[in-house]
């Protein structure tokens, strides 16, 4: 099921959302290897950081041929500095921009950057507004419902959003003040995607498995989802999704070797992109993960403390 957003068609109306410290280059190659992806987005990253240089921040943003499409996620309030960070980007092949006003996380909120956004409807869509004006590639916001309960301003929000230009909306459907407890609040989404009317809304929350997607879009009317942790345990969850939705059919699951040859090339291209020390540092929190599918991987979960060279893993799984 293809989707357009602006001037960008997607092959799939399954995207990937970003996780910061999770999903990034070589695990969104990863997941597009498997078939099914329409959209990925980069973890987020401030305009500032590319602009003055960061290697982290021009780490995160690094855009390559077979990683496509690929919007870069930014936060922050001040509209000029991120308006230049999306002209950096577009220029080195970004598909789209996307503004992350959702993130809950306290080092964010506090600078009055990602769910802080929120608090501020007049700044929010002033922002967004801006970084539209200064690119010609799609601009997409990634919210809440609001901060809290008290505070379900996200039909206003999008609303005006959608009237300053913005291309698209992901909904993570709870409050910010919930952080990712309680239950995903349909509802809540269903009420966004009606005030979203002429663009596209996706999705976004508890998405565990493939009928999750499916309730969603029928309870809902989204047009599509935009998967997160789920995909972090089971990598072929975006695959098994879009089977689902065009099809009706869930494919056969992969087997412990299929899993297994999965887990070994995210960690070479790992190594590739970040060299075998850091790689191994990263794949000790991805252990744990894999291991819930990967029942091999259960008998070395010391390695989750110890892993420090690409070669113990082999050793492993042969």
């Amino acid at each position: 099921m293809t989707l357009r957003i602006g001037n960008l068609e997607l092959a799939t109306n399954v995207a990937l959302a970003p996780l910061s410290g999770y999903t990034d280059l070589a695990y969104r190659r990863v997941v597009r290897s498997i078939g099914g992806l329409g959209l990925a987005t980069t973890e987020l990253v401030t305009s500032r950081g590319l602009v003055e240089d960061s290697g982290r921040s021009r780490e995160i943003a690094l855009i390559t041929p077979g990683d496509q499409p690929l919007a870069v996620q930014f936060y922050g309030v001040d509209a000029e500095h991120m308006a230049g960070g999306a002209r950096w980007v577009v220029e080195r092949g970004a598909a789209a921009i996307d503004i992350n006003m959702g993130c809950p996380v306290r080092k964010i909120v506090r600078h009055g950057a990602g769910a802080a956004m929120l608090k501020d409807l007049d700044a929010a869509v002033a922002l967004v507004a801006r970084v539209v004006e200064a690119v010609d590639v799609p601009v997409t916001v990634k919210t809440r419902l609001g901060w809290s309960p008290a505070n379900f301003v996200a039909p206003e929000l999008v609303a005006r959003l959608r009237d300053a230009g913005c291309a698209a909306i992901t909904i993570h459907g709870r409050y910010a003040a919930q952080k990712f407890s309680g239950t995903v609040d349909l509802d809540g989404i269903r009420a966004v995607v009606e005030a979203a009317a002429g663009i596209p809304v996706f999705g976004n929350g508890d998405i565990r498995k493939p009928a999750d997607a499916l309730r969603m879009i029928e309870a809902t009317g989204c047009a599509g989802v935009a998967i997160g942790r789920g995909a972090l345990t089971d990598p072929w969850l975006v695959h098994d999704t879009h089977a689902l939705l065009t099809t009706g059919q869930l494919p056969e699951p992969p087997s412990e070797q299929e899993r297994i040859a999965l887990f070994k090339k995210h960690l070479q291209l790992t190594v590739e992109t970040k060299g075998e020390r850091r790689a191994c540092l990263q794949f000790r929190k991805w252990l744990g993960r894999y291991a819930k599918r990967i029942p091999r991987l259960r008998a070395h979960i010391e390695l989750a403390r110890t892993l420090s060279a690409a070669a113990q893993l082999e050793e492993v799984l042969g």
